[in-house]
């Protein structure tokens, strides 16, 4: 058997549909991580900075753990509000996760 043959088999193609969700994740991270860290530099915990922004503790969390990330402007709004951060810093991470919101 080739080497070739044998890193075909190793390495088999994806499904298309698989990835976005390769490049999701990541980016979901990243999101996450950026939020927490402005978040910490506000000195707010993640019950305050939930509260702040009207959402549940848990969904906060599960942002800044690189879960689901919000598509609402409004909630990206309240988001920058209880970081007391401009819309701009919030859109701005959005833009460099951007591929965090493919579908």
């Amino acid at each position: 058997m080739s080497t070739t043959s044998t890193m075909s088999k190793m390495f088999a193609p994806l499904p298309p549909s698989y990835l976005p969700e390769i490049r999701r994740r990541p980016m979901g991270r990243l999101f996450g991580f950026c939020i927490r860290k402005t978040r910490e530099i506000a000195g707010l915990s993640v019950e305050e900075a939930a509260g702040l922004s009207g959402m549940a503790v848990s969904e906060w969390m599960s942002i800044e753990d690189g879960g689901p990330v919000p598509q609402e402007l409004n909630t990206l709004r309240a988001m920058a509000e209880a970081l007391q951060v401009s819309f701009e810093t919030i859109a701005s991470m959005v833009l460099v996760c951007r591929t965090a919101w493919e579908l």
